[in-house]
């Protein structure tokens, strides 16, 4: 079983880091993340079930409100169309939640378009490099494109749509109609996802399924919206979802529904569409990986487990040499190109 027991440091950004944002046009203006802590008070944000959210509303002062609201839209309006504030004319800020639970303490701004009534979320988050490195390995070596931008010390993240995984485990497994075999194929392939590029803590309160309707059948996708833990811990158990307790029912479901040689199909499928996507985008991951070199990204304990056990698992003794996460990375994808 995988299980974290300690709270993840926050590593600020480097010059090589704010160097890469820069050339991959993800530096922006956006409002601060302290401006929004200047809260006056919060309640307690409840679903349409009268369930607690552990989101709880903020409330500021009068005279903050305006421009607080006005610096979001623009910030939206960056994160969403480089700038063209005609897309913000008809929108106007609904409501900012903050997750005090979270690991930075993240604020969410649901954001509304008064003709249509029509919504969308984003955050506004402590940029941590560690979550950065995350959302730019999604970007480029998963299916999923990710859009955020950072100014400062400030992350701004588009909000990623999808049935939360442990809803989705509570409430869509006993569907009827649910296509099992898809389901359980899309996890398989998620969990070489996650391993792959080092991506830790992927339970499922930490992903969501995106559902989507085919001419005949449905389509799903687990898609990652926690990256804090990119490259940090130290077991390589934490770097595969199959191992958490919470995301038993989708190993039992894929036990039931697929053979040992099925399950290695899907594998070596995904690590080659991986592959595919490393190589078309070489030149931008060689640059990542040498700022994910640069500078610390964990602990030394945990660098020196993790390059242990996965010098048992590939075989390889040269992951004993690795200095840092970075250079861990590095051959952990080598790997993936040798096999392939």
């Amino acid at each position: 079983m995988a299980l974290i027991t300690k709270k993840k440091l926050i590593y600020p950004i480097n010059d090589v880091l704010r160097s890469y944002l820069r050339n991959q046009e993800r530096d922006a203006e956006a409002i601060c993340y302290q401006e929004l802590t200047r809260f006056r008070t919060t309640i307690p944000l409840y679903d349409k079930h009268g369930q607690d959210t552990l989101w709880e509303t903020v409330l500021y002062e009068q005279s903050e409100i305006d421009h607080i609201h006005q610096s979001l839209k623009m910030v939206y309006s960056n994160l969403k169309s480089a700038g063209h504030i005609d897309v913000i004319k008809h929108l106007f800020i609904e409501r900012i939640d903050i997750c005090p639970f979270g690991n930075t303490k993240p604020f969410r701004i649901r954001i509304k378009n008064s003709i249509n009534d029509n919504f969308d979320y984003f955050y506004i988050k402590v940029a941590d490099a560690s979550r950065i490195y995350g959302l730019e390995l999604e970007h480029l070596l998963s299916p999923n494109r990710i859009n955020y931008i950072v100014h400062k010390n400030t992350l701004v993240e588009e909000h990623i749509i999808g049935v939360p995984g442990d809803m989705f485990i509570k409430d869509y497994l006993s569907d009827k109609h649910l296509n099992k075999v898809r389901i359980a194929k899309e996890f398989v392939k998620f969990n070489e996802r996650t391993f792959v590029r080092l991506l830790g803590d992927m339970h499922s309160a930490n992903f969501v399924v995106d559902i989507t309707p085919d001419f005949e059948d449905v389509h799903y996708r687990i898609r990652a919206i926690d990256f804090d833990q990119q490259c940090f811990e130290g077991r390589k158990a934490v770097y595969l979802p199959q191992y958490f307790k919470q995301n038993n029912a989708l190993i039992k479901l894929g036990m039931e529904v697929m053979t040992s040689e099925t399950m290695r199909q899907y594998q070596l499928e995904e690590r080659s569409l991986i592959v595919n996507r490393m190589r078309s985008s070489r030149y931008t991951l060689n640059e990542l990986i040498t700022a994910m070199k640069s500078a610390p990204l964990s602990t030394p304990a945990n660098i020196k487990r993790l390059r242990s056990e996965l010098a048992r698992h590939h075989g390889d003794e040269r992951f004993l040499t690795c200095k840092n996460m970075g250079e861990i990375l590095e051959l952990n994808l080598q790997q993936l190109e040798k096999e392939s």
